[in-house]
């Protein structure tokens, strides 16, 4: 019953409690209402960043901005471009088909990041090798060969059985695991190896038990692998209020989120667009109405500076971006994030993070009293565009009302959005800033790691925080979270993780995807590099 109730209210706030609201804020809804819908609109195509979708976001933030009088705080009036380097991958023209059947690129199949190119056209048996045909190779047997063999390297092997392959007349290398020993081959966009001699393959085991069941049939294949190296321009956009103080707020949201799920990071598997009316039209139109709110009345002890951005999602770029970047060089005091406010209610509560970032947030926040339920949190880090701004000691509060069974799906939509929960988050926001004036400049503490999240497919964590625009091999580590493992061991920021265990690590996905193989508990060893130096230490998680 009680999620009936939500859904009336979240589709029509007016019919439920239109006679509990002042007229400013039922024009506070409607506003919301109309920024999300617009937002989270099929038109925009799930606003990926560097995307038509996010320009036009872009174009609507900025008109709103315009619209109120509110000045521009980019290098390029509100927009503030950077790049987005996607490394190399297939173009779009290449496939691979098994008798005229298409295969899906990643379920069923991936290159080498370093394979030969070319097209081929072989009638081939996965048990016999023949001259201009294809090759296969169970990789399995080969680690079993190297089972006791510290110094055996699967890239060094590659090379070799490409190379062998090549001479003996092979037109391709198509590879496999029938068993459960890690090969770690995977494919890394930013890959700077010499190119392999010919073109190599490697195939999921529901790949190639999908479509070389039989040993010993006869397969028409078709392939085409080419590569291409791609980059994309994302766009930030930055507004000021300037009450010509000494000190300046940062308020923030993402405007970015998934598209077609081209980057690989949705948690449905479809073509459908990843609307992100939660993730995060609602930041976006909460930091709207708030920035329109300030302009026209706000508390005069600070400036106010309005940071929507961009790349979040691909690993908080935009954010990153900015502070290398500034558009304003100025005596910043804190920052609020708003990320994922559109789903309030009394059971999930609004989290509040970064709590203990500073000495003075329980004061303020006792004197800003509020209806709604709350929890705090006192990590500065987190999922989210603050963690950027806690990197660089700066106090930070998140606004988040928690993940949902439509986060990073196709189904993340504006009706499901509470209208009315977020707009009694933005009036306390506003709460927030006006007691905080009064405060003066805060003070910074570092905190532990997060506790909150968003989902997580592992239940173990090294407690360091990575660098997302990385791209180098390994895993760069901007610092390590207090009292958690990394620091326990002595990791420090700047340090590369290269291997957990037996899974050798080349960018941040392979990272988390190798702790999702171990539980508290588990010991390992860890490797990483410190300069030119190579380290291996012994760990416990």
């Amino acid at each position: 019953m009680r999620r009936i109730v939500f859904l009336l209210v979240a589709m029509s706030p007016f019919l439920v409690v239109a006679q509990h609201l002042k007229r400013a804020d039922k024009i506070l809804i409607q506003n919301l209402q109309n920024h999300i819908q617009l937002l989270a609109s099929d038109e925009l195509e799930g606003r990926r960043a560097g995307s038509v979708g996010e320009q036009k976001a872009v174009d609507y933030i900025i008109a709103q901005y315009q619209n109120s009088g509110i000045q521009p705080m980019g290098n390029n009036g509100f927009i503030q471009s950077f790049p987005i380097d996607e490394g190399k991958r297939l173009t779009q023209g290449s496939f691979i088909k098994v008798n005229k059947q298409l295969l899906q690129l990643d379920s069923a199949f991936f290159p080498i990041s370093n394979s030969g190119t070319g097209t081929i056209k072989s009638m081939a048996s996965v048990s016999l090798n023949e001259a201009k045909q294809i090759w296969f190779k169970d990789v399995n047997e080969v680690l079993e060969e190297n089972a006791s063999n510290p110094h055996f390297d699967m890239n060094e092997w590659l090379v070799t059985a490409a190379k062998e392959t090549k001479q003996k007349g092979g037109a391709a290398l198509f590879l496999h695991n029938s068993g459960t020993l890690v090969d770690n081959i995977q494919y890394y966009k930013f890959d700077t190896a010499k190119t392999l001699s010919l073109p190599v393959v490697y195939f999921t085991k529901s790949g190639f038990t999908k479509y070389f069941s039989d040993e010993l049939s006869t397969y028409e294949i078709e392939a085409s692998i080419e590569f291409e190296h791609a980059s994309r321009t994302a766009h930030n956009v930055a507004a000021f209020i300037d009450n010509h103080a000494a000190t300046t707020v940062i308020l923030g949201a993402h405007l970015d989120h998934l598209g077609y799920n081209e980057d690989h990071n949705a948690l449905d598997i479809n073509n459908n667009i990843r609307n992100g009316a939660d993730d995060n039209a609602s930041g976006t139109a909460a930091l709207i109405e708030l920035a329109k709110a300030l302009s026209k009345k706000s508390p005069k002890n600070n400036n106010y500076l309005i940071l929507h951005f961009s790349g979040e999602e691909l690993g908080l770029f935009g954010s990153k971006y900015w502070l290398e970047h500034p558009t304003y060089a100025g005596n910043y005091n804190y920052m609020i994030n708003m990320d994922m406010v559109g789903r309030y209610d009394t059971a999930r509560k609004l989290t509040v993070g970064g709590f203990g970032t500073s000495s003075k947030w329980a004061t303020i926040l006792a004197n800003t009293p509020t209806t709604l339920m709350t929890h705090y949190d006192s990590a500065g880090s987190g999922p989210s565009d603050h963690a950027s701004f806690y990197r660089k000691d700066m106090p930070v509060l998140f606004m988040f009302t928690g993940s949902h069974s439509d986060y990073h799906k196709a189904t993340d939509d504006w009706d499901k959005i509470n209208y009315v929960g977020e707009s009694q988050i933005i009036r306390w926001v506003q709460s927030i800033i006006k007691t905080t004036d009064a405060a003066g400049k805060l003070d910074f503490l570092k905190t532990r790691e997060a506790a909150m999240g968003r989902s997580t497919k592992f239940t173990v964590s090294l407690g360091v925080m990575p660098d997302y625009a990385f791209t180098g091999t390994g895993v760069r580590i901007e610092g390590t979270s207090q009292g958690k493992l990394g620091e326990k061991i002595g990791l420090k920021g700047g340090d590369v993780l290269l291997q957990v265990g037996d899974y050798k690590l080349v960018d941040v996905m392979s990272y988390m995807q190798a702790l999702s193989k171990f539980k508290k508990g588990d010991k390992t060893v860890l490797v990483y590099k410190r300069g030119t130096e190579e380290i291996k230490i012994d760990i416990q998680f």
